[in-house]
């Protein structure tokens, strides 16, 4: 296959929003043994097989080469645009509605970051121990076995990626409502019959080609920043004037009340939850229901390892970035929620999955309000749209690795029938990917299992199931990478954090498993369901391509 050369908005588009996956899809080659240096990084899901008995791990047919021209404040900058999306201005409810105080939901947006800091160290780890390995399911495979790699996989496509889709679709319409003060839609149904038509356009954009996404990726990071940067020059703007003298700016709360000081919350139905009466133990469940608000706006931190391909001197140059890039998105969502606090009555902000546009139109009115929320609405459909993109991506990658049926890898199909000349499937796909073609079939996949669940569920209920889904195999990952440095001690690690790093998000993001798992068994049973589901059919497709190979 002849080389080529991708431009970086190209290659880290579907990393801008939420989490991602890279544009290409690599087709099975052997190859020897793991060379332990950092090269090209590759998509959360590959399409070699990992066998876990040998030390060799099969890679892909080479695709090409990136060549090394990024510095430290490049890096920075792409993992700026990676991580921050449209979570910091719709989680602070989920958040605030789940703590005693707003001092309390500061911390928890504080311990997020440390959470994805420490994760996005260890992540740099393996992916320049790994070349061409850029996610977690190959690191599964490789530690545990190839089912772990497949699990990882499977909830990916099934679980984390459509309920994505269906949070970002639900918090589009929250914003719309919020701009023009509606806080209950009459009918509640009408909810969501415009959050299915939000997902309806976004699917058919993809369908018509998988370029609509990376075409506006650069768009959608300039937005995404500037409207945190306008946020916080409001708040800024209400402190500074109540400096001198005007105290009728803002929600009035920020000064009048102790940002520590415990007070009741509203509860998802609409009662009040008094902290004073809360257990300890009964606290904590909460917490973890407020962390995984939080960590779904830092999703993209499991990406920074696919900078390191561009970087000079990744040895040294995606450390310093992560260092610097990481901390600045912390101060950034630190401060934009603190800013919340200010504009907002504290009791509004709790009871809000549009945070930003009510502080806006609290704070400067309908009309201001307005512009504001084609801004955030502009950022929910660039991370939308790269949502669905990534999602048929790696459903065509599973379908390439015979993990699911070959009909949800084809390209330019509709079920089976074709409907572009250049369609094709199996491990010539990538390459119709590549030229712009749309996996349909997978984008219709994704569709449906998003509708489910924006039926059946709702922005909250989601966010902690997509935080069980995702942390569960965050956790799996980082605990591999604590294994690896006592079992292959001699690996070459070009990126080797001290070991407290990933000890301690080991030890946080399992608690937080484990502890938000018994605080929402709801959630919980469904994603357990799904495994087990996940699991029978891996068995089954395993022992029926034995069969056939026998034969």
């Amino acid at each position: 296959q002849p080389t080529e050369i991708r431009s970086i908005s190209d290659r880290i588009y579907p990393y801008l929003s939420t989490q991602s996956s890279d544009s290409s899809i690599s087709t099975p080659s052997p190859r020897p043994p793991i060379q332990m240096a950092p090269t090209e990084q590759t998509p959360l899901l590959q399409e070699q097989d990992v066998p876990v008995a040998t030390t060799e791990v099969p890679a892909p047919r080479p695709r090409g080469t990136f060549a090394r021209r990024l510095g430290t404040l490049d890096g920075f900058a792409l993992l700026i645009s990676i991580v921050i999306g449209s979570g910091v201005f719709s989680s602070p409810g989920p958040v605030d509605a789940n703590v005693p105080s707003p001092g309390a939901a500061l911390l928890v947006w504080l311990l997020g970051g440390v959470l994805a800091w420490t994760g996005a160290l260890t992540m740099a780890e393996l992916g320049t121990a790994f070349p061409g390995e850029g996610g977690i399911q190959p690191y599964l495979s490789y530690i545990y076995g190839e089912v772990f790699g497949f699990m990882a996989a499977w909830s990916w496509i099934v679980a984390t990626m459509p309920a994505t889709l269906a949070i970002l679709s639900i918090v589009f319409v929250e914003s719309i409502y919020s701009s023009f003060g509606v806080t209950e839609p009459q009918p509640p149904i009408t909810h969501k019959l415009l959050s299915l038509l939000v997902l309806v356009v976004v699917t058919t954009a993809n369908s018509i080609s998988t370029k609509t996404s990376t075409r506006l990726s650069s768009f959608f990071v300039a937005i995404k920043l500037l409207t945190i940067f306008l946020l916080i020059v409001a708040g800024l703007t209400v402190v500074f004037m109540f400096a001198g003298g005007r105290k009728d700016l803002g929600g009035g709360d920020w000064h009048e009340k102790g940002w520590f000081e415990p007070r009741s919350t509203v509860n998802p139905d609409g009662s009040l939850l008094d902290w004073r009466s809360v257990s300890a133990w009964q606290s904590l469940g909460f917490y973890s229901t407020a962390l995984y608000g939080a960590l779904w706006a830092y999703s993209g931190w499991d990406k920074a390892n696919y900078v390191a391909a561009e970087l000079r001197n990744p040895r040294k140059q995606l450390p310093l970035s992560i260092n610097t890039a990481i901390p600045t998105i912390i101060v950034c969502y630190v401060a934009a929620n603190a800013v919340y606090y200010v504009l907002l009555p504290w009791k509004e902000v709790s009871t809000t999955d549009a945070a930003a546009v009510t502080a806006v139109t609290h704070f400067l009115g309908k009309g201001v309000a307005y512009f504001a929320t084609i801004l955030i609405c502009l950022v929910i459909v660039g991370s939308a749209l790269g949502n669905s993109f990534v999602a048929g991506r790696m459903t065509v990658a599973a379908s390439n690795k015979d993990w699911i049926p070959k009909v949800l890898g084809t390209v330019g199909h509709i079920g089976t029938f074709r409907v572009s000349k250049s369609s094709t499937e199996g491990e010539h796909a990538d390459e119709a990917l590549d030229q712009g073609e749309s996996p349909i079939n997978a984008l219709v996949l994704n569709f449906v299992l998003s509708a489910i669940y924006i039926l059946l569920g709702n922005m909250r209920i989601l966010l902690t199931l997509n935080g069980l889904a995702e942390y569960a195999f965050f956790f799996l990952t980082v605990l591999g990478a604590i294994i690896l440095r006592f079992r292959e001690p001699e690996m070459e690690r070009p990126v080797k954090p001290f070991i407290l790093i990933p000890i301690l998000f080991a030890v946080i993001s399992g608690f937080v498993v484990v502890r938000g798992a018994v605080f929402a068994p709801v959630q919980a049973g469904i994603l357990l369901a799904i495994w087990v589901l996940g699991l029978a059919l891996y068995y089954v497709r395993k022992n029926a391509l034995n069969r056939r190979m026998v034969i």
